[in-house]
C-alpha cells in the first residue's frame, strides 16, 4: 500500500513537472538563445561583415556597435518571422482556439524571442552611448511583461505569435541604415528599392494585417475563455495591442511620406540630369 502511495506521488510529480508552464526545455531554449545572439554581436557579425562589406573596418566604434546589434536584429526578425509564419499556417490547435489552444510552438518562438530581447536590453545598457534608446528598453520591458502570460501560463498563443508578424519589417529598416552609414545616396537604385520594399512590408505586416487580428479578438471577446485571463493577461494583451498600432499607423503614415518624397525626387533628377546611381566615394 505504502509502495503505492509512492507510485502516485511520484507520478503526480512527474506530472506536475511536466505541466510546469515554465519546462526546462523552454527556459533551455530561452538560456541557448540569450547566449547565442551575444555570439552573434561580438563575433559573427564582426567577422562576417569585413568580408561582406570591407567598408566596415572604416565605421566608427560606435557605428561598428550599432552594425552588429542591427546584423543581429535582422537575423532575429527573419526566423521568428519565419517560425511565425510556420505556426500561423500548420498550427491547428493555436489557430482554433486562440486562447488556450496548445501553445508549444508558439512558447519555442517566443522563447527565442525572449532571450533575444534580453540580451539585447543586456547590450543596450552595456553599450548605452552609442546605441542607448529609452523608447527601445520601454519596449523591450513590456514586450517581456506581455510573453510571460505566454510562457508563464499558456494563454493567448495565437495572439502572441500573431504579433510577431512584425518582425518581418526589421530587415529593411536596418538596411535602411547600413545604406546610410555606407554613404548610398537615397536616391540611389538600392536605398530606392529598399525604401519601397520597407513600406510595402511594413503596410502588409503591420497594418493590412490589423482587420483579421481584431476580428479574432472580438471573436472571443466575452467567451468562457476570455474570462479565464485574468486581467493582467488581459490588459498586456489588449492595452499593448491598441497602442501598438496606434505607433504603427503613425509610423506607415511617416514611411509613406518619406518613400513618396524620396521617389519624386528620384523622378525629378532623372528628368532633369543623368540619375546618380550607386555608392558616394
Amino acid at each position: 500500500m505504502e509502495m503505492e502511495h509512492h507510485y502516485v506521488a511520484v507520478a503526480s510529480t512527474w506530472g506536475w513537472v511536466a505541466m510546469d508552464p515554465f519546462s526546462q526545455l523552454i527556459l533551455t531554449i530561452s538560456v541557448t538563445s540569450f547566449f547565442t545572439f551575444q555570439w552573434l554581436f561580438h563575433k559573427v557579425s564582426p567577422w562576417m561583415s569585413v568580408r561582406i562589406s570591407p567598408s566596415f573596418l572604416s565605421l566608427s566604434d560606435k557605428q561598428k556597435v550599432e552594425w552588429n546589434s542591427r546584423t543581429v536584429s535582422t537575423f532575429h526578425a527573419l526566423l521568428v518571422g519565419i517560425f511565425c509564419l510556420y505556426i500561423l499556417f500548420f498550427d491547428d490547435a493555436v489557430n482554433e482556439d486562440p486562447v488556450w489552444g496548445d501553445p508549444t510552438l508558439v512558447k519555442t518562438n517566443v522563447a527565442i524571442t525572449t532571450g533575444y530581447l534580453i540580451s539585447d536590453l543586456l547590450l543596450i545598457f552595456f553599450y548605452w552611448k552609442a546605441i542607448g534608446d529609452k523608447f527601445f528598453v520601454v519596449h523591450h520591458l513590456a514586450a517581456l511583461y506581455a510573453y510571460y502570460y505566454v510562457l508563464g501560463e499558456g494563454m493567448l498563443p495565437y495572439f502572441a505569435n500573431f504579433r510577431l508578424l512584425a518582425e518581418f519589417s526589421t530587415p529593411c529598416v536596418n538596411q535602411r541604415w547600413f545604406f546610410e552609414v555606407l554613404g548610398y545616396p537615397k536616391s540611389s537604385r538600392p536605398n530606392m528599392a529598399n525604401g519601397v520594399a520597407m513600406a510595402v512590408v511594413f503596410f502588409m505586416v503591420r497594418i493590412a494585417v490589423m482587420p483579421v487580428y481584431y476580428i479574432r479578438m472580438y471573436a472571443v471577446y466575452g467567451t468562457e475563455a476570455f474570462y479565464l485571463v485574468p486581467w493582467g493577461g488581459r490588459v498586456a494583451w489588449i492595452g499593448s495591442s491598441i497602442c501598438l498600432d496606434i505607433m504603427n499607423i503613425m509610423w506607415m503614415h511617416k514611411i509613406a511620406r518619406g518613400c513618396y518624397k524620396v521617389l519624386r525626387s528620384a523622378r525629378q533628377s532623372k528628368a532633369g540630369a543623368p540619375q546618380e546611381n550607386g555608392k558616394t566615394d
